[in-house]
């Protein structure tokens, strides 16, 4: 076994003399410890120049909240969704019920959960084995993808907010996630103890869950009575309606089902063009799995502000949303902050090392709607995002990127198909290659 050495009484004497022989060094320590660092490094001269105009904006009107809870996938890809629903109902506000979408996705979740655990347990998977303990670690939180979301909507569909509205544990999912993570984790120990009662457990955990689903969140409806008054001031009656008649109805014609999902994994290994996929996640068992396909970050840009400018429709994304955020701003720039010079340290991991090693991945979901494109019609200066933090932060809750934040920690969109050439297209129809379930690609917005 290796020896660490341990850190010598002088060693530290060295730093101490050295960290005091710099001026800059107390300066530093003087103004972080009283305000933090980040207003300390906050730069001045690239906030004051990002701007808040754009030559492209999609008006998706007043931002929503997801509160306490993971939920941002479901709360952008329903925000895509509401622009739609707008358009073709007419009125100027509406948000769907994201209790809604999240009540069944958790449903599926342990379901797609049981079984796939069960086959792992029948096929004499370790308990202590690499894959398992990250499934049983990483179960029943409140991240996801796109292709997710579809697979809870094209199921289930979904409803207006006030027929399924917000609950305590809708707004705040910790309580909720850590008991039904308690029932997933005694679930796997009961189906390790008694193989012979697999099927038995199984189905008596999918019918905990849902019991236990329901008392947090409600219990949702089959089908609502829809009304309204458009922005003209003319009333509409639908009468009974489905949520699955309500989607295909009110969203169905942007074949929001059709998009495909395009990531940017920068590592070397991962050819640009090809699709890959995560092992072990999903949410609805026999669903669309969750695949990418891999694409230059340059055309992943390209997508977005053709979608923006020709179709006008906000775009779902994820991104690692935390590096050079200013929450209360609502920018973000790579040198919206100069950590580097406070701490007189060189931090100089490019994209594809940030992946590799631990420092970066996608942890947020939300949707573009605007861009600043240059007077070619091609390059981009700076994005518009729509967030779900409620409208107390930022522009009334929208935030600005910088392009070349975009090119750093934006990792996904999702898009039309036919925005994809021959070549591209032709790669869906391959298989994927399947990256192991603890790969950073298959991280959860």
């Amino acid at each position: 076994m290796t020896t660490l050495e341990s850190l010598s009484g002088a060693e530290l004497e060295g730093m101490r003399d050295r960290f005091e022989a710099n001026p800059a060094n107390r300066l530093a320590m003087n103004a972080v410890t009283s305000s933090g660092i980040n207003p300390v490094a906050h730069n001045y001269d690239r906030a004051r120049t990002l701007q808040r105009r754009f030559s492209v904006t999609v008006d998706n009107g007043k931002v929503t909240n997801q509160n306490r809870s993971g939920r941002c996938w479901l709360f952008s890809s329903l925000n895509v969704a509401r622009f739609v629903a707008k358009q073709n109902l007419n009125i100027d506000q509406f948000e769907f019920s994201q209790n809604y979408a999240m009540y069944f996705d958790k449903l599926e979740r342990v379901n797609y959960f049981m079984r796939d655990t069960a086959a792992l347990v029948r096929a004499g998977e370790p308990v202590d084995s690499r894959l398992m303990r990250h499934m049983l670690g990483d179960v029943m939180g409140d991240g996801g993808q796109w292709t997710m979301a579809m697979n809870v909507y094209k199921k289930y569909g979904a409803v207006p907010k006030d027929f399924f509205p917000e609950t305590a544990s809708s707004k705040n999912t910790g309580e909720m996630d850590t008991q039904l993570r308690r029932l997933l984790h005694t679930a796997v120990a009961h189906m390790y103890a008694e193989p012979e009662r697999i099927d038995e457990i199984v189905a008596q955990t999918v019918e905990a869950g849902h019991r236990m689903l329901t008392i947090h969140l409600g219990e949702p409806p089959k089908s609502f009575d829809w009304e309204w008054n458009d922005k003209d001031g003319n009333f509409h009656r639908d009468g009974e309606i489905t949520p699955v008649e309500f989607w295909n109805k009110y969203v169905g014609s942007a074949d929001l089902e059709g998009y495909v999902c395009l990531v940017d994994d920068p590592r070397a290994e991962h050819a640009k063009g090809k699709k890959i996929g995560i092992e072990h996640l999903g949410n609805v068992a026999g669903g669309d799995p969750t695949e990418y396909l891999n694409v230059p970050n340059q055309f992943m840009k390209d997508c977005v502000r053709r979608v923006l400018s020709e179709q006008g429709i906000p775009v779902w994304f994820g991104a690692d949303c935390h590096p050079m955020m200013d929450r209360d701003g609502g920018a973000w720039a790579t040198d919206l902050y100069e950590y580097d010079k406070v701490y007189d340290v060189d931090f100089d991991l490019d994209k594809e090392d940030r992946v590799r090693f631990g420092d970066s991945a996608m942890n947020h979901a939300m949707a573009f709607v605007g861009v600043d494109v240059a007077d070619d019609g091609e390059t981009t200066n700076r994005w518009r995002v729509e967030n779900s933090w409620g409208e107390e932060l930022a522009d009334k809750g929208y935030f600005t990127m910088s392009d070349d934040w975009f090119t750093e920690y934006v990792y996904e969109v999702a898009v039309p198909k036919a925005l994809l050439p021959a070549e591209y297209q032709a790669a869906l129809s391959e298989p994927a290659t399947m990256l192991p379930a603890w790969d950073p690609m298959g991280a959860l917005a």
